[in-house]
């Protein structure tokens, strides 16, 4: 179980979170409930003027790459788990919002855009413009019956500003069993600090939230249930919807990164249950559990498939696949774009990268 910093053997074990100094590694406190974990990163809004739609409009959430590709041949602009707000009253504009950092579009472009999901054009635009949003005040990060440390607990004490600049920190996410889950950085600078409800001796602490990232609010029900501990059966995933699938993925990652895998040996023979991979997390979530079972990770995209091919996640070339009902994901995954509208096959591209690793496939 994730060792509490406080003595009191009542409060032991039962943490979830341990907020950890990334630069020396040592523990500032553990805590039981983090406020502010879930929620909505700021997001960047763009509003397409002359809005062609290509097929059914785009309505609610778009998808989880969606790239703007300008008819000048630049590189195309991305917008991560992008949704659709809709059109404006009497406008022929669609507005889309999401995750731009360093590779989203900048703040206009004039020309015709064309936009896809990596998987199908959604339509085209005449020009862009980014949408200022009025200016919002991060909530707080908010560390519930917090266990301090003592180095803690001397910056405190202190109460400069810059003792209470806790610099970067690593917000370490345990399941209920003990096990490391995953992680987020942080810089942690404290705002306020008072008794918990929570027990006695225990703190809640408030941190900053300007610079946290919280995580979706649509992933919350899959955090939920990866809290009670990684699934003891293979297809948990199955009955999720694409944009549940890909938070399922992400996490299936994170932990797979702080865990160490026992490999096969060579010669060793996998099966793939292909019933439920009509999406890209579909593929790579079957892919995982034919290799390291339940809750598996094995890639996340082609490189991350090659580097588990030829690492120390699970698999020893070489291996056999016998991949079940591949037609599913032949139907659903032939017909890709790749980020500047290139169509090309993804299931033949997995299925290449699979035999260049040593795997040989058998498709039933």
């Amino acid at each position: 179980m994730i060792p509490a910093v406080h003595e009191d053997k009542e409060h032991r074990g039962r943490m979830r979170y341990r907020l950890t100094e990334t630069e020396h590694g040592h523990v500032w406190g553990a805590f039981t409930e983090a406020d502010g974990l879930f929620g909505e990163f700021q997001r960047g809004t763009y509003e397409l003027f002359g809005w062609v739609p290509e097929g059914a409009d785009v309505r609610g959430w778009a998808g989880s790459r969606v790239w703007l590709v300008p008819e000048d041949e630049a590189d195309p602009w991305l917008l991560e788990d992008a949704e659709s707000l809709g059109r404006h009253s009497g406008a022929d504009g669609l507005v889309l919002t999401g995750l731009d950092d360093y590779e989203g579009p900048p703040e206009g472009h004039r020309g015709l855009v064309r936009v896809h999901d990596g998987h199908r054009w959604l339509g085209s635009c005449r020009e862009f413009a980014r949408v200022v949003p009025p200016e919002q005040v991060a909530s707080p990060l908010v560390l519930r019956g917090l266990a301090q440390s003592e180095e803690l607990r001397r910056a405190l004490t202190t109460g400069t500003r810059r003792a209470l600049d806790l610099e970067e920190a690593a917000l370490e996410i345990w399941d209920d069993r003990g096990e490391p889950l995953t992680d987020r950085l942080l810089w942690a600078t404290v705002r306020a600090w008072y008794p918990s409800a929570l027990g006695a001796d225990l703190i809640d602490l408030e941190l900053d939230g300007g610079f946290f990232r919280p995580v979706p609010e649509s992933a919350r029900p899959v955090w939920e249930r990866w809290f009670a501990g990684p699934p003891d059966t293979p297809g948990a995933w199955a009955g999720l919807d694409t944009r549940q699938r890909g938070a399922w993925l992400d996490l299936v990652r994170e932990r797979a990164c702080r865990r160490a895998h026992q490999g096969w040996p060579a010669e060793h023979a996998y099966e793939l249950d292909g019933r439920h991979i009509i999406d890209v997390p579909g593929l790579y979530l079957a892919l995982g559990e034919a290799v390291n079972g339940p809750g598996g990770y094995f890639g996340g995209c082609l490189a991350a498939l090659d580097d588990c091919l030829r690492g120390t996640f699970g698999c020893t070339a070489p291996a056999t696949l016998l991949w079940r009902d591949a037609a599913t994901a032949r139907e659903h995954l032939s017909r890709a774009l790749a980020p500047d509208g290139q169509p090309y096959d993804l299931f033949a591209e997995v299925l290449d990268v699979l035999a260049q690793g040593g795997m040989h496939v058998t498709l039933a």
